[in-house]
């Protein structure tokens, strides 16, 4: 069978295997370490603390510094939602695509990447190719943090790094990054006839929203100059404010869901740090005035660094090549690429299918698509190999 064919086999497979990121990968990510393996992969699974989960990081070719990764995610976002005709675990072919969750978003890419692995291991690179699969991503880039920290602590650097996230086969060498917090108010519950002697979570949590809402006008003035995304500034996003049990009922708890896009570093800094001292001087001691028990507490849910467009990038260019195209994007969405890029190694995001596409009932990769990644593949590995 012909490389595209192979693709199609491995991306049946990985389609079977439920990697919701609420649950294992391991059968998935232990599948695609057979198949490395059998191809003459150097392989390793690195679990994470748990023991329920595990990044796949592979190598074929010398062991030195200076080789290429082709990167995706394991997980997948839950199929629950309606509108699916076919089982969205069992991968169906129908009108020139494949349909099935994480067919695009990006067990396709993975399906590809994965099926160039026989031809490399039967030859001699002058490069090596380094095939990293994570596991989290669609939860805060955990995997992929696991696996920089793994990378950072070892004698061998890969330089450059392309990330198959769904792009239309598009170019893709800037995005911003996007951290997500809650925030969590624990006030005095009391009976609602009395405010005075209760301290109301929802009311606090909805002095902190209007003080988010502050900050998210400031960021505008500080969008860096030539800035390429829009809106070229950071932007922030209130999703979720809960709390309270009833009408008369002063609110004991209350939950506040954000989320921060920089384009730049220092603007997560700033908010940061102005948010908590806000929480800090303001709010704590009017609520401590009343029960000193009151308390407000922030948790990180997701911190992914930004994917910074660069002048010289090796990846980009890579793939220019291999395309023939002659640009390269930004994009709002956020990938794994920043966290390669802060070792060091040039990135770039690029693979099938429409990240329209992902998070949908019915989700699917086109077979054009798929054909054009593997085509682009199998050209950067023919490159690499020497007579």
């Amino acid at each position: 069978m012909d490389r595209f064919e192979h693709t199609v086999e491995i991306l049946r497979d990985l389609i079977a295997f439920p990697t919701v990121s609420a649950d294992s990968n391991l059968e998935m990510i232990a599948h695609l370490a057979n198949r490395l393996n059998d191809a003459g992969a150097h392989v390793q699974m690195m679990t994470d603390p748990s023991g329920h989960k595990a990044n796949l990081f592979a190598t074929i070719g010398p062991e030195v510094s200076g080789g290429i990764v082709l990167s995706g995610h394991s997980d997948v976002v839950p199929a629950e939602e309606d509108g699916w005709t076919d089982d969205p675990f069992e991968m169906t072919p129908r009108d020139d695509a494949f349909y099935g969750r994480g067919t695009c978003d990006m067990k396709g890419f993975i399906a590809a990447a994965t099926a160039m692995a026989p031809m490399l291991g039967k030859a001699n690179l002058r490069r090596p190719i380094h095939f990293a699969f994570t596991y989290d991503e669609e939860v805060g880039c955990l995997g992929a943090q696991h696996l920089v920290r793994d990378l950072a602590a070892s004698d061998i650097r890969p330089a450059t790094a392309i990330i198959g996230e769904p792009t239309m086969m598009r170019i893709i060498e800037g995005h911003k990054g996007c951290c997500e917090y809650t925030t969590r108010f624990h006030g005095l519950e009391g009976h609602g006839s009395a405010p005075d002697r209760g301290v109301s979570a929802v009311e606090y949590a909805a002095r902190y929203v209007m003080r988010l809402l502050e900050l998210r006008e400031d960021l505008k003035p500080r969008a860096p100059a030539g800035s390429l995304f829009d809106p070229p500034w950071s932007t922030l996003q209130v999703g979720r404010l809960h709390g309270g049990v009833a009408h008369n009922v002063i609110a004991g708890l209350a939950e506040v869901d954000w989320e921060l896009r920089p384009v730049q570093p220092g603007d997560k800094a700033y908010v940061t740090e102005e948010i908590a001292a806000y929480a800090r001087d303001v709010l704590l001691p009017a609520m401590r005035a009343v029960h000193p028990g009151a308390r407000i507490d922030t948790q990180v849910i997701g911190d992914v660094q930004g994917l910074e467009p660069a002048e010289e990038n090796e990846a980009r260019d890579i793939i220019q090549r291999l395309t023939g195209q002659n640009g390269a994007e930004v994009v709002a969405f956020g990938t794994e690429a920043g966290l390669f890029q802060s070792l060091g190694m040039s990135a770039v995001v690029c693979g099938p299918g429409s990240i329209e596409q992902a998070h949908k009932a019915d989700e699917f990769v086109s077979a054009d698509q798929l054909r054009q990644c593997t085509d682009m593949l199998e050209r950067l590995c023919a490159g690499l190999i020497t007579d």
